[in-house]
């Protein structure tokens, strides 16, 4: 089993003194702002939004995986 990281630890540490009722109010915010949110652009906007930054992930995976390719070629000093 996979040992929890610091900031999981930090984060249930944080919500042992936190009240239910806040994180649920807080949950129902986010729900509420991310609507508020998609709602100031056109329909689309979102997914458009989604497919460029997967494709600029996309492309920088391309490029590390050049770096390593190129890494692996060269020859050792």
């Amino acid at each position: 089993m996979a040992e929890k990281t610091t900031t999981e630890e930090a984060r249930e540490r944080w919500r042992e003194h936190v009240p239910e009722e806040v994180l649920e109010h807080a949950r129902a915010a986010r729900q509420e702002f991310r609507k508020s949110f998609e709602s100031l652009f056109p329909p689309g906007f979102i997914e458009h939004r989604r497919a460029a930054r997967r494709e600029a992930l996309l492309a920088v995976r391309g490029m590390i995986d050049h770096v390593l390719k190129r890494m692996d070629e060269r020859p050792l000093d």
